[in-house]
């Protein structure tokens, strides 16, 4: 009878994930509609603007001819301004205005993409629960119900971010898309059936070792995203400190309306342009800089506590508290990796584009400790299978 009952909720459980990657990826949807939302006719108001230019020219040349016929003299005009970004001077850039871009239509699907991703949340923690409940234990044993938690953890951080009024609703997006794509592979190559644990995860150090390395890696995930997408917001911002932004735009809308040049060359200004507008909703590099900062070095602190409650949970499970299993090892070796980006923040000539690639190094450690350490080594951690 209670072996029925667990079926049945563990059935529950695989209902309710995929209910929530089918809402998961509705927010998808509106996601990228409000970035469309946002980008729509920005080419189109250059070159109306660039329009605008040649007939203003038209127009005052005619006066200035009748004024120099009449009069003998000589005008001097003006050179109509272009509606193009400004070129700035120094670094101090101030953040977009998000993904829509201030376009009403674009703020509505960003709301209902947000919406649907808290709706998504909660359909997917109750999953989490069932599966825990179907065996009356922590629902992290495996490799399948590590990814569903870590997804369903990484998705409460964002909202809990937007909560408490941060500038974060700009990781939408890539948040959604990247938690698809953890359910898809947890559902189709990393699943297991629910099943009692064996007797050596039979501890209350599993809820507090695995549970705070579930917490900490749907963290420092945002941190890095934050670090890849401060690297694009960087190189931008050089690119419009230079000029070469407004340059870019220009380009494209006189050859789009004098039809000049390949097709491809076109195609190509396009992209540059396309993706130059994307960037410039995104916060500034040094609100990008200073997110990855805190989120790193909020958690430094918890990853320790995490390799020292592994350790101590050894010491009891197996006799030793350290033993050069592939997984303490790569544990470690994150833990260095995270040492190195937070030492590298407060050195001078280190800072900036530096450090980013450190995080996105340590982050990578993390991903491979996962992934790669349980597929490709064996280990005392091997039994808790994919």
């Amino acid at each position: 009878m209670n072996l029925a009952a667990n079926e049945n909720l563990a059935h529950i459980s695989n209902v309710l994930i995929y209910s929530a990657m089918a809402v998961y990826t509705l927010a998808f949807l509106a996601h990228i509609t409000e970035w469309i939302f946002g980008s729509r006719s920005k080419v189109g108001r250059t070159a109306a603007a660039l329009v605008a230019e040649e007939e203003g020219r038209g127009a005052a040349g005619g006066t200035s001819r009748a004024q120099a016929a009449e009069g003998g003299g000589t005008a001097v005009l003006d050179r109509p301004k272009v509606v193009e970004r400004s070129r700035s001077e120094r670094r101090d850039v101030p953040d977009g205005p998000g993904a829509h871009g201030d376009d009403t239509q674009g703020d509505l699907y960003g709301r209902i993409a947000v919406s649907l991703t808290a709706l998504a949340f909660l359909i997917a923690a109750s999953g989490v629960v069932s599966r825990a409940l179907s065996v009356k234990r922590a629902p992290w044993g495996n490799m399948y119900e590590f990814s569903t938690t870590f997804a369903t953890v990484a998705v409460g951080v964002y909202l809990a971010l937007l909560f408490a009024k941060k500038n974060v609703r700009w990781i939408g997006l890539p948040l959604v898309t990247t938690v698809l794509l953890d359910l898809g592979i947890a559902v189709t190559w990393l699943y297991t059936d629910s099943a009692p644990l064996v007797p050596a995860l039979h501890s209350y150090w599993l809820w507090i070792h695995v549970s705070t390395a579930i917490f900490c890696g749907a963290t420092l995930y945002l941190g890095a995203l934050s670090a890849l997408v401060y690297l694009f917001r960087d190189r931008y911002e050089a690119r419009l400190t230079g000029g070469r932004v407004a340059a870019n735009e220009r380009g494209l809308a006189l050859a789009l309306r004098d039809r000049k040049g390949p097709a491809g060359a076109r195609l190509v200004l396009w992209a540059r342009v396309a993706g130059n507008d994307i960037l410039s909703r995104l916060p500034s590099s040094t609100t990008l800089d200073r997110f990855s900062y805190r989120i790193n070095a909020a958690i430094f602190p918890l990853w320790t506590f995490t390799i020292v409650a592994g350790a101590i949970w050894a010491g009891d499970a197996w006799g030793r508290y350290w033993g050069w299993d592939p997984k303490e090892v790569w544990s470690f070796v994150t833990w260095v990796f995270y040492a190195c980006y937070l030492h590298a923040r407060a050195t001078a000539g280190w800072k900036g584009r530096k450090a980013a690639y450190i995080a996105l190094a340590a982050f990578a450690s993390y991903l491979f400790n996962y992934y790669g350490v349980n597929f490709l080594f064996g280990g005392k951690h091997s039994y808790a299978g994919v």
